[in-house]
């Protein structure tokens, strides 16, 4: 896998980020909010308990299903009170934090910098709303963040995938409380099961699952720096499977997001990762494996 650019799991991921809420979209006429969350969750956990070695055997494992299952819980709570662009904005805060938090060179500074303006161009932000709709946003944000600071840490271990699956289980079964009687009425219906588990497919397995390639590979300044990708590949997804033009807007920002991309370098210093090595370091900046 370390042969395949890092680049392309972040793609896979953003791609089917985005196709997971447009599957969601055409559940919410029939179940509520909370019953689609825990059809996500639940059909997720399933696929990987079937995949996986699904373990629960660590305190690492447990946390990142409770924040799996919170984090997607005030997600939705939130996307259900304000534009979608809003929330996603709030997230990117923490996302920007941990980027700027592993600049060390002004070539890397330089790399944020059109990064952060690619993501403002590319995102609308709506500063009125119901105030509970930003407590779900900011709740958001802190949990995104420590879903990557505990992703990176089981994936260190070099088991992270099935680390994951754990995790999933615990967030189904965390979730299932308040999400469960909701869910109820996909039962009787075959057809909005199979969007509940598509749903779960693209937004809980493909992307978290590439997450974990890539945060096993880069540091994790870098995979937030990357994740500035996400609001470009909407717009492109948008055009493609929607015919959704671009604005002059979008087209800049999607242009300032590939230069910061292109520009940020990963440095061969000690690994962030306990126990690890310092990681040997591809041309492109990237690492392709440990001393």
């Amino acid at each position: 896998m370390n042969r395949i650019p890092v680049l392309v799991p972040i793609v896979v991921s953003a791609v089917f980020h985005y196709l997971g809420p447009a599957l969601a979209v055409l559940l919410f006429a029939h179940i509520a909010a909370p019953g689609v969350l825990w059809l996500r969750i639940a059909s997720a956990a399933l696929v990987f308990a079937a995949w996986r070695r699904a373990w629960v055997r660590s305190r690492a494992t447990l946390a990142l299903g409770v924040v799996l299952a919170a984090m997607n819980t005030v997600f939705y709570l939130a996307i259900a009170r304000l534009p979608l662009a809003t929330v996603g904005a709030i997230e990117f805060l923490g996302v920007i934090a941990l980027a700027a938090a592993g600049v060390r060179t002004r070539r890397n500074a330089a790399a944020l910098g059109f990064a952060v303006a690619g993501v403002a161009a590319l995102t609308e932000v709506r500063l009125a709303g119901e105030p509970l709709g930003f407590v779900f946003a900011f709740a958001n944000c802190a949990l995104f963040m420590a879903y990557i600071a505990i992703g990176h840490r089981i994936a260190a271990d070099g088991d992270g995938i099935d680390r994951l699956a754990g995790a999933m289980l615990v967030a189904a079964v965390v979730a299932a409380p308040f999400g469960l009687p909701a869910a109820a009425p996909a039962f009787a219906h075959p057809v909005w099961l199979a969007a509940g588990i598509g749903v779960g497919v693209c937004s809980s397995v493909v992307p978290y699952v590439a997450d974990q390639l890539v945060m096993a590979r880069v540091r994790r300044s870098t995979f937030a720096l990357l994740l500035s990708a996400l609001p470009a590949s909407a717009t492109v997804i948008g055009l493609v499977v929607l015919g959704q033009l671009p604005t002059w807007r979008d087209l800049l920002g999607i242009g300032l997001v590939a230069a910061g991309l292109a520009l940020h370098q990963e440095r061969a210093e000690p690994s962030e990762h306990p126990g690890r090595g310092t990681a040997a370091v591809e041309p492109d900046g990237y690492r392709r494996g440990q001393t």
